[in-house]
């Protein structure tokens, strides 16, 4: 008899443990969703809401060794249907240290583009969204790409308005305002939304594109220090709603989640960046496509596979 009244109460725990472990899940499920349509909501009509894809279908290979690739694109049509990328980035992720690297590759290199020959590195886009892209950057770099996430510019302030409420800080050097359709004064200051996508988006000045991605480097840095909070975390299915409308991505929800809890438990490790083509590794010139960058092909292959290829010391450092 005592046998078995132990017997019922140990299958009573477990049930009330299963039906507990039910209701959270539930509960989480229900956040999450709700989370997602509220920041769905806050994004208006974004060119990707309704999930049309206009590409090429995308060949990036499988991640190897839980290290992966991401091809960021900055994109900014203004209504044109096939305008060239605005912003060029790899993302290097490592799932085993937990940390990213970022490279960023000047829109003006002269490169070979599969099927139209010479041309600026920014018009693979326009040609051939994101797989002639990742042909491009294979054939001229050397480089496999995995994913590829395409980010319309527009979505750009209200995306880090969520990940950064409090803004991000910058040293302005000079008065930005041509091309900007506002002015940002010189001075230590913190900026949100549009201010802050006009700070990184501002060419006009004796540093010309180099200055802007400068910029753009210094921002990703510092919007990945505060994304990598447990606050966004939380937040992150909200984050995923306000982004949707604005991004087209081959990286399922899962791969973006376990890469947000990867750089949150290495949220120590400061993010590496680096530019392509590196100093003095190129020269101007002008071509019948306009001012361009030649490179030297050799020496920005070797840079960037040594900057992205994860050392012994980084893997022990992890463990």
């Amino acid at each position: 008899m005592e046998k078995k009244v132990g017997t019922n109460k140990k299958r009573k725990r477990l049930r009330n443990l299963l039906l507990t472990v039910a209701l959270i899940f539930v509960t989480v499920c229900i956040y999450c969703i709700y989370q997602y349509k509220n920041g769905l909501s806050e994004a208006s009509n974004g060119k990707y809401k309704d999930d049309q894809k206009t590409f090429d279908e995308f060949q990036g290979t499988e991640p190897q060794f839980g290290e992966a690739n991401i091809l960021l694109i900055g994109s900014d049509s203004r209504g044109e249907e096939h305008a060239r990328s605005d912003t060029l980035m790899i993302a290097h992720y490592n799932q085993n240290t937990r940390s990213m690297k970022v490279a960023s590759i000047m829109r003006d290199m002269y490169v070979d583009i599969p099927g139209h020959g010479k041309q600026k590195i920014n018009a693979a886009f326009a040609f051939g969204g994101p797989e002639l892209v990742r042909k491009t950057i294979k054939e001229n770099l050397d480089v496999d790409i995995n994913y590829y996430a395409i980010v319309d510019f527009e979505g750009f302030s209200k995306i880090v308005d969520i990940v950064a409420p409090n803004g991000i800080k910058v040293d302005i050097p000079y008065e930005m305002s041509y091309g900007l359709g506002m002015t940002l004064h010189p001075g230590k200051q913190t900026l949100h939304g549009d201010k802050l996508l006009g700070y990184v988006r501002f060419r006009h000045d004796r540093l010309s594109d180099f200055g802007r991605v400068e910029r753009q480097l210094e921002v990703v840095s510092k919007v990945k220090e505060q994304a990598v909070s447990v606050h966004n975390l939380v937040n992150l299915p909200k984050i995923l709603g306000v982004a949707d409308p604005y991004i087209d991505t081959n990286v399922d929800t899962r791969t973006i989640l376990s890469i947000g809890k990867g750089l949150i438990a290495g949220k120590s490790k400061k993010m590496e960046s680096i530019r392509i083509p590196v100093q003095d590794s190129y020269v101007d010139e002008t071509v019948d496509v306009g001012a361009v960058l030649k490179i030297d092909f050799e020496k920005n292959k070797q840079v960037l596979k040594d900057f992205l290829v994860s050392t012994e010391d980084e893997s022990n450092n992890s463990q």
